[in-house]
């Protein structure tokens, strides 16, 4: 049997604690061996699930250690290409949370960097890696619903409470845009396979940061519309409509957080069927795919490029808004 990747998370982040570690710790192929934090406290978590996970007081400790092989960056969004770029440096697979960097044009330096050292640098999409989202893209390519017509997305929450939260301070890289825009973005480009070829937006700002944005774009054969907030009572759905039928998804970004995850597929007649996902762990998944390209040099289903063009639209959505 393979060696399990050995991984190391660069901070003790509330998202890692709750989601990441665990689903490194959980995944087949994975071993979780190292957490780099100064705070004796902030590691306890860890170590309550993970007894033997070694703990390196700076970020450098763990990148210089050759028992890492791959780093899990769930740092503050303004900290990802700087910190991608040293663990690739240092030999390191990265797997960084999203937004992997904060404009299209940064991903040139972590792509080149990907290529000199040959290693796997990916952006922490995790959707992609569900069986929902698998099952989207093949009913469009099989023609379930017909030549699709019109996309919609929503997400949405409410954190204003919040005041010291990074996504409600925008010298880290806050707003919904960044955080939650790429999964409406990302989710329409990745079922569909096409890129936007006109970009309209309207953005209501508060102390820097998008509170609310609404996106309007064209594709080549269809027309999308989504707005995300961080202002807003928590919602999410996305919508695949066709000239033969309808895809929606109930949970499509934080299943089984949300909600059960499920594909209602609305076909004529009034036909409804539905497939549900009680219990697949997108987290998990990201993980184990991660480790097979690493160890196996299977393909990765969510590279760098296609992370950046996501980005290449929240740039176009940040450049053509109006403000609310």
């Amino acid at each position: 049997m393979q060696k399990p990747v050995q991984w190391g998370i660069l901070g003790a982040a509330k998202f890692a604690r709750q989601y990441m570690a665990p689903a490194i710790h959980a995944a087949n192929g994975a071993q979780l061996a190292g957490l780099a934090t100064s705070s004796a406290k902030k590691a306890e978590p860890f170590q309550a699930f993970c007894p033997d996970i070694t703990v390196y007081e700076s970020y450098e400790a763990l990148l210089a250690d050759p028992q890492i092989e791959a780093v899990y960056i769930p740092l503050p969004n303004h900290l990802h290409v700087e910190w991608s770029l040293k663990a690739l440096d240092a030999g390191k697979h990265v797997l960084c949370e999203k937004p992997m960097a904060m404009t299209a044009a940064e991903f040139e330096a972590l792509i080149r960097k990907r290529d000199q050292t040959g290693v796997l640098a990916a952006e922490a999409y995790m959707i992609v890696h569900h069986p929902q989202w698998q099952l989207v893209r093949k009913l469009i390519v099989d023609g379930a619903i017909g030549k699709p017509v019109h996309v919609t997305g929503a997400f949405s929450f409410d954190n204003r409470a919040d005041t010291e939260n990074i996504r409600n301070r925008a010298e880290t890289g806050g707003g919904g845009l960044r955080d939650i825009g790429v999964y409406v973005i990302g989710g329409a480009r990745f079922a569909t396979g096409q890129e936007p070829v006109e970009v309209q937006s309207a953005i209501r700002w508060e102390d820097g940061i998008d509170a609310f944005t609404e996106i309007r774009a064209q594709f080549p054969d269809f027309t999308y519309s989504s707005y995300v907030s961080i202002r807003m009572h928590p919602h999410q759905e996305m919508v695949f409509h066709g000239e033969g039928g309808v895809i929606r998804l109930t949970a499509p970004f934080n299943a089984r957080v949300f909600g059960e995850a499920r594909v209602e597929l609305h076909r004529p007649g009034l036909e409804l069927q539905v497939t549900r996902f009680p219990g697949d762990d997108h987290y998990k998944l990201q993980v184990e795919a991660f480790c097979r390209s690493v160890r196996e040099g299977e393909d990765y289903p969510c590279p760098l490029e296609f992370s950046r063009g996501t980005q290449e639209m929240i740039d176009r959505v940040l450049e053509a808004a109006i403000s609310l």
